[in-house]
Formats: C-alpha cells, sequence, structure tokens
C-alpha cells in the first residue's frame, strides 16, 4: 500500500497503485461532469476558435502556407492542429484549477493523509483531462472535415494524408503534448493554493507561446526573434507532430533532422521533446504534492 511519501507500507491495508490511479480518475471524471459549464463550455471553445481564425486568418495566409507547404494545402488543414494543441492547453490549464477547488473546499487535506500515493494522485488527475482532450479533439477533426467540405465545395479528397492510424497518432500526440502543461498548471496551484494566481499563471504561459510558435502561420513567416523562440517553444512541436499526421509529410523547420524519413523526422524528435517535459514536470508535480503531504501530516 502506498504511504503519504510515495512508499509501500506493508502494515497498511488498501489499493495498489492502478487502484489509486483509478479511483483518483473516477472522482475527477465525476467532478467534472457535475459541472455542466465546463464541459459544454471545453467542447464550445475550440470550435468557435477554428471558425473564428479560419474567417480571420483564412484569407491573408495564403502566400505564406503557398510558400511554405505549396498551393494544394487549405488553411483549414493547416490551422486543425493549432486548434487541438489549443484545446489541450485550454483543458491542461484547468487541471490546477480544479485542484484549487478542492483546497477551498478541504478535499484536499483528506486526501492527502489517506494512504494514497501521490504520482498516483497526480496521474488519476491528468487522466481526467485526457478524456476531455480526447473528446475535444475528435470534435475538431470532425469540424474541421466539415468546414473543408464546405470550402471546397465537397471535394475535400483526403483530408488526412496518414489516415485512421493518424488520427489515433494526432490523439496519442495531443495526450503526450497535454502532460507537462497539466503538471505545470498542477505545480502552480500548489505553489500558489489561490485560484485566481493559478488561471493568471497558466494564462500567462499559454497564450504567449501560442503566438511565437508555429501554431498560425508557418515559421519561415514569422519575425526573426520569433522563429528563434518558437525552436525551443514546446507548443511548436506539437502542432508540428499533429501537422505532420495530418499532411504526411515533415513539417519540423526549427531544427533539422533527416535520419527517419517523412513524417518521422517530424514525430521522433517532437515527441522526444514533449516526453522530457512530461517526466521532468511531472516529478516536480509530484514532489510538490510529497511537501503539502508533509506539511499536512506536521
Amino acid at each position: 500500500m502506498s504511504t503519504l511519501d510515495g512508499g509501500s507500507d506493508p502494515t497498511a491495508a488498501g489499493n495498489g497503485f492502478l487502484a489509486d490511479v483509478w479511483i483518483n480518475l473516477k472522482r475527477w471524471l465525476i467532478k467534472t461532469t457535475r459541472n455542466p459549464f465546463v464541459v459544454v463550455s471545453s467542447l464550445v471553445q475550440p470550435i468557435v476558435f477554428l471558425v473564428l481564425f479560419t474567417a480571420v486568418f483564412g484569407q491573408v495566409t495564403g502566400d505564406a502556407l503557398e510558400g511554405a507547404l505549396g498551393a494544394e494545402i487549405s488553411y483549414i488543414t493547416f490551422l486543425v492542429p493549432a486548434i487541438v494543441i489549443q484545446s489541450a492547453l485550454v483543458a491542461a490549464a484547468g487541471s490546477g484549477i480544479g485542484l484549487v477547488d478542492d483546497m477551498e473546499s478541504g478535499m484536499f487535506e483528506k486526501v492527502l493523509v489517506s494512504p494514497i500515493s501521490r504520482g498516483a494522485m497526480f496521474l488519476g488527475k491528468a487522466l481526467s483531462e485526457v478524456v476531455r482532450i480526447v473528446v475535444q479533439t475528435v470534435i475538431i477533426l470532425a469540424l474541421g472535415y466539415v468546414l473543408l467540405w464546405f470550402e471546397t465545395g465537397g471535394e475535400v479528397g483526403t483530408y488526412i494524408e496518414t489516415g485512421l492510424l493518424g488520427v489515433l497518432g494526432i490523439i496519442g500526440v495531443t495526450i503526450v503534448f497535454a502532460i507537462w502543461f497539466t503538471a505545470f498548471s498542477n505545480i502552480v496551484a500548489l505553489i500558489t493554493r489561490d485560484q485566481e494566481s493559478t488561471i493568471i499563471g497558466a494564462n500567462l504561459l499559454q497564450f504567449p507561446l501560442l503566438f511565437v510558435s508555429s501554431a498560425f502561420l508557418p515559421v519561415e513567416a514569422l519575425p526573426g526573434w520569433v522563429q528563434a523562440f518558437a525552436t525551443v517553444n514546446p507548443i511548436t512541436y506539437g502542432v508540428d507532430a499533429v501537422r505532420a499526421l495530418m499532411l504526411g509529410q515533415d513539417v519540423l523547420t526549427v531544427i533539422d533532422v533527416s535520419t527517419f524519413g517523412g513524417v518521422w523526422d517530424t514525430l521522433v524528435p517532437a515527441l522526444a521533446i514533449l516526453l522530457a517535459l512530461d517526466l521532468a514536470l511531472g516529478a516536480v508535480a509530484i514532489r510538490y504534492l510529497n511537501r503539502a503531504s508533509s506539511s499536512q501530516v506536521s
């Protein structure tokens, strides 16, 4: 059985790690579904962004998009990966806000004094956000197809070049991407223990990073300083990984990789960077949970 510091206590009776993860996952899913506003807004927001950004930027990005990827690429197809990643960011940011709500209601302290693995606490909560992100991703991909159908007069052709495996790959990339920001929002929540500060902290990082990445325009079309920042911006790697699966080609331009061939020249380095971030920030989040446990016991 897990102790407060995440270790094993042979004298305690209780659940194993996977059972702890399941209990936390179920608790957070139930809590989310009991708030219809959160559910509806999280599903509607990416739809609004996709429609608005297509209408606003679609008419002015033709030359930049043609120069980077070719004339046959629609801005809708180019934009869908950005909206997928943006919706994952918003859902991940909400994870920390939910944790602060737990603190304010007193539930967090009750969980801390229970013999439950801190790793299971974080993983169960992160997986509850993953469920919402998967649903959002499927909706965005479907809406992108509908918008493209209207734009082309019903002659969409191949929407996702990598097919069904590509769809599953896009969902997988989005999950891997979301974990690091989920961890970040939980870290902010554990440090500030204040809902307003957590919202500001998450948004302060979220929106600037989106606009200094490859999300809305090809990196080559951006100013020099933005291109330099895009190279170290995790959103660039998330968006480009999804975009590579959409277009069936290597689209990563911020670093030069030609070892694996085709889409893998984008996927391998992008996923390696995102997984490293997941492990690093996930470890920090669990460490802060352990600190909170020690403080509670004291």
